[in-house]
């Protein structure tokens, strides 16, 4: 199931143009989560950080760039979006095979040492929220004291009429910013499945998709309920560090020690 690294540069490349329409200021929420992990891992010879969520290795990739000493673990469920990143980000990070969530999943890790970050962009609103819990709790527990998982994400607020005003300020700043590509994620995933060079690599996705049953029932919760399940997990401080409209990053420091049950 091997990608050649001139497929693989070009579907990564559509791939983060399309990602541009569901993100908004892309480029400078992943510059705020580098800033975030800089800032924490400062001093520290070779900081482990794991993104959760990594896709074809777009964070990964830009955290590598930044911290270029850091190990960086990439853990993602999609067969397909993995080969692209280990094929076009090979040295950025190790890519790991496993469904964030369920049973064991952390073990797939093969972590020796405690995490000093999780980092993650527009992936764990797919988690429903039991399962969100869950996984918060493993990575309180995966993480040092004084480690932190920082998430970039779309967290709308508390209530209708606010949750409406911050949708439509960030409406009206993509709007401004040159609009939204042509390319959407659909259209990417039914060009992706007529590329010969990525055949197997979609059957073998559409195979795995009946059977994650993680997927598919979370929604975008508010940050005040994150806020409050980071708590629970034992993340004594939470806070948003950058923000505009709904997209946020939202930031969470392990200081209570946690047990990883899954």
């Amino acid at each position: 199931m091997g990608v050649s690294m001139a497929t693989a540069r070009a579907w990564v490349e559509r791939w983060e143009r399309q990602q541009e329409r569901y993100a908004l200021d892309r480029e400078e929420r992943f510059t705020v989560i580098a800033d975030v992990v800089e800032h924490v891992t400062a001093g520290r010879p070779r900081p482990l950080l794991l993104d959760l969520g990594c896709g074809p290795g777009s964070l990964a990739a830009r955290l590598s760039d930044r911290l270029p000493d850091a190990e960086i673990v990439a853990a993602d469920m999609d067969p397909l979006l993995l080969e692209l990143g280990r094929t076009h980000h090979a040295d950025a990070a190790r890519y790991v095979d496993t469904v964030i969530g369920e049973e064991g999943w952390a073990d797939a890790l093969g972590l020796e040492r405690p995490l000093d970050a999780a980092v993650s962009t527009t992936a764990l609103h797919y988690l429903p929220e039991p399962v969100l819990l869950r996984t918060y709790r493993c990575l309180a527990a995966l993480l040092r004291p004084g480690g932190v998982l920082v998430n970039g994400d779309h967290f709308p607020p508390d209530g209708a009429p606010c949750s409406d005003i911050t949708a439509y300020v960030a409406r009206r700043r993509a709007e401004r910013t040159g609009g939204h590509p042509q390319e959407d994620w659909r259209s990417w995933w039914d060009a992706a499945a007529r590329e010969p060079e990525l055949g197997d690599l979609f059957d073998e996705r559409e195979r795995r998709r009946p059977a994650h049953g993680v997927s598919g029932g979370g929604g975008h919760l508010t940050m005040g309920r994150h806020t409050e399940l980071l708590h629970q997990a034992g993340f004594s401080h939470v806070t948003p560090v950058w923000q505009f409209g709904d997209s946020a990053v939202l930031v969470a420091v392990r200081v209570i020690t946690g047990a990883c049950a899954g």
